[in-house]
């Protein structure tokens, strides 16, 4: 830089810079302010004075603007400095110069942003606490590349644009400054002038905490928490098999499921969730949560899916440290942890992603491509490499920040096709005239190839209602990867059949059978979820036909019927003790009801199926394999009865009777594939679980050949009722 001593006005050589700086639209503020040689140019607005504190004394600096830009020369500055800043109050202000300091960001990570390879893309951009070359403070990085300035506004500078721009690191499209002084707690977001030279105030998308809403501030953050589950994730990464282990989800509002009515009705905090909820979970013998809506969201009386801070859990129950001590809690009691996930579509609240540096970053410019017609939100735009990177990593951050063991991918049936939802002309073509998201499909792929390859125990999980083949194929197969596919099928069906009157159920047999002629197509999961209980769709219990003790019937004998079905099980809070009313944001679940016995014997129930699914293998370990089930009669239409066997690797099986009407039956015969001693190790119908006490306790197959088997047996079938058999001995077939 030349010498200003050689001008007729005193640094003369900065006027261009300065104008560009006061403007707000200086890409690199670096090369202005700061030290350079021995000059040392710092800009402070409103500050009435402004000096060098270095080695060699107090340097007063020279006013070179009436916006508050100032200079001196001070060749002791070499050797560190900080600034003075002196107010018309007298508040006087020392501080270390922002603009002194190098970028925090390397090559390597601009490099792999660039090529949508960063993985662990947090750890470049958001909102970093460090200390740098001595100096405690906080790093910012932020992808614009369509802004002309991004300046960091926060409680630490009064939210004023002009005190903070940060510097554009070249094409990469990353902006970054590190503010000395700034700690955990700070209030901060982006102030950014568009190319259209417009300005606008954006919260940070990587930011890692937020505030309650309806403030929309991103929050400076750092964890403390020491976790205790190593012994947890080492076990699920190295041993833990999904398709042929146990896995029996329950899930769970946050805001809705406790609450405290002694205070004003308020939710549960994440630390008092972490005294209840995984000790309730354990008693009933779950082996996963589902949690949701965990990603910080605006609108509380939500499922949370209309994500505005992706990075952040949601600030309505605590710190991203009080999540941190719900899930540790939970894998302490050997509970696993999902949660819900939303790639599909964000809102378009002004202050998130949505045009955030001016033009269409995140979403398509297109709104035939990037405009959700059902929810009124935004479609990511999956070809880009920057957003593709930030959603993979996303993912990848959730599972290695917060230690959970899945995540449930919400809306991936819209994300698949391009004419979700469109009419004819609504939609683009994908390069090959398909309808097809080519784009989408290669996200999810690369998604589930990086979980699971960094983390084999977790499980993905895809939220997908149409006919799309290879969901949990592998992805070197063509498919998607996922580990389980939600079963709308079969819960649309059943839930179908369950609903009508017994007296017309035998027209609807195929309702229960269907799902067998595709259940080995995919990994399935069978899902009684929150989308079943909300919108006029009334609980679990009012759907059900019949008075009072026949509802209760029909829930025990659907649950029972759910837990011997092929495929993993997700139940929505409430329904495991046939919560009455439908759900509502706004309450608690309706826990006064457990004084009812018939309430109280859905609940233990559900603590039954749960014990004897985990104790008979022959219930889970061939889930995925056609060779672990076999039909007894599936067309006994008339009597509303159904019957099967499920079968373990080493060939040891339990029996599941169905008897769907009211009528209790006498003298059933069904085949057995062993001879002997049959056990009764559940019935829905035992007068402990509210049932009227049709029960056989311990059967002998000792009748001749039925059902193609050598064996039979003659039982009771309770009315409304599923029972469970397993040989006495542990018999196997032939045995």
């Amino acid at each position: 830089m030349a010498s200003s001593t050689t001008s007729s006005r005193p640094y003369a050589d900065l006027d261009t810079d300065i104008g560009r700086l006061v403007a707000g639209e200086h890409p690199d503020p670096h090369s202005l302010l700061g030290r350079h040689g021995d000059r040392v140019v710092a800009s402070r607005p409103g500050a009435a004075a402004l000096a060098v504190l270095a080695a060699g004394g107090v340097t007063e600096m020279t006013r070179i603007h009436p916006a508050g830009v100032f200079a001196a020369e001070c060749p002791s500055a070499a050797d560190g400095y900080r600034l003075q800043a002196r107010f018309d109050d007298g508040t006087v202000i020392d501080y270390d110069d922002p603009y002194r300091f190098w970028p925090t960001l390397g090559e390597v990570d601009l490099h792999l942003l660039g090529e949508g390879r960063h993985r662990r893309l947090w750890h470049a951009l958001g909102a970093h606490p460090r200390v740098h070359d001595g100096v405690v403070g906080t790093s910012f990085a932020v992808w614009a590349p369509g802004a002309r300035s991004v300046r960091v506004v926060g409680d630490f500078n009064l939210w004023d644009g002009r005190v903070h721009p940060m510097r554009s690191l070249g094409s990469s499209g990353v902006w970054e400054l590190f503010v000395p002084g700034v700690e955990p707690g700070a209030l901060y977001k982006y102030e950014i002038l568009t190319g259209a030279e417009h300005l606008t105030v954006k919260a940070d998308p990587m930011a890692f905490a937020a505030q309650e809403p309806p403030a929309t501030a991103s929050v400076v953050t750092t964890s403390s928490h020491q976790w205790g589950d190593a012994a947890w994730t080492a076990r699920r990464d190295a041993t833990f098999d999904r398709l042929r282990q146990p896995v029996s989800a329950y899930e769970v509002h946050l805001g809705s499921w406790r609450r405290r009515p002694e205070e004003d009705d308020r939710p549960l905090t994440y630390r008092e969730l972490a005294e209840e909820l995984p000790d309730y979970v354990a008693d009933l013998g779950f082996t996963h949560v589902s949690l949701m809506p965990v990603a910080e969201h605006p609108f509380s009386g939500s499922w949370g899916y209309q994500v505005t801070s992706y990075f952040a859990p949601t600030s309505r129950f605590g710190t991203p440290d009080d999540f941190r001590h719900l899930v540790d809690a939970l894998h302490q009691r050997g509970i696993g942890v999902i949660v819900d996930w939303v790639p599909a579509h964000f809102p378009r609240d002004e202050w998130a992603l949505a045009r955030f540096d001016g033009s269409a970053l995140y979403e398509h410019q297109d709104p035939r491509q990037g405009e959700h017609p059902d929810w009124g939100t935004l479609v990511f735009n999956y070809g880009r490499n920057e957003v593709r990177n930030f959603l993979v990593a996303n993912a990848l951050y959730w599972i290695e920040e917060f230690h959970l063991d899945g995540l449930r991918v919400d809306g991936v049936a819209s994300m698949l096709y391009l004419d979700y939802s469109r009419k004819e002309g609504e939609w683009v073509a994908n390069p090959f005239g398909g309808r097809e998201n080519l784009e989408a499909i290669a996200l999810l792929q690369e998604m589930n190839e990086v979980v699971y390859g960094e983390h084999p125990g977790v499980i993905t999980i895809a939220e997908e209602s149409t006919a799309f083949t290879g969901v949990t194929s592998p992805t070197h197969a063509g498919g998607l990867g996922f580990g389980f596919k939600w079963n709308m099928g079969w819960m649309n069906d059943t839930l179908q059949y369950f609903a009508e009157d017994p007296v017309h159920r035998r027209y609807h047999h195929n309702e229960l059978t269907f799902s067998m002629m595709y259940a080995y197509t995919e990994n399935f999961m069978l899902p009684l979820s929150h989308d079943e209980v909300v919108h006029g769709k009334g609980s679990l219990l009012e759907k059900m036909p019949g008075d009072r003790w026949q509802k209760a019937a029909n829930v025990r004998a659907l649950l029972a019927w759910m837990w011997a079905h092929p495929g993993k099980q997700l139940l929505f809070m409430g329904d495991e003790f046939a919560q009455s009313e439908e759900w509502s944001h706004d309450r608690s679940l309706d826990w006064h009801l457990l004084q009812y016995p018939e309430h109280r014997g859905v609940q233990d129930l559900v603590r039954s199926l749960n014990r004897v699914y985990r104790d008979h293998p022959a219930l889970y370990e061939r889930d995925a394999s056609p060779e672990g089930f076999r039909w007894l009669d599936a067309s006994d239409a008339d009597a509303n009865a159904l019957s099967f066997i499920r079968l373990s690797d080493d060939g040891s099986p339990l029996a599941c009777v169905a008897n769907l009407s009211p009528v209790r039956r006498e003298g059933y015969r069904i085949g057995l594939p062993s001879g002997g001693g049959w056990q009764e190790v559940l019935n829905t119908d035992s007068a402990e679980l509210g049932g009227s006490g049709a029960i056989n306790g311990a059967v002998t197959a000792d009748g001749g050949p039925w059902h193609g088997f050598d064996y039979s047996a003659d039982l009771v079938l309770p009315p409304l009722g599923v029972l469970w058999l397993s040989p006495s001995t542990g018999g196997r077939p032939g045995a």
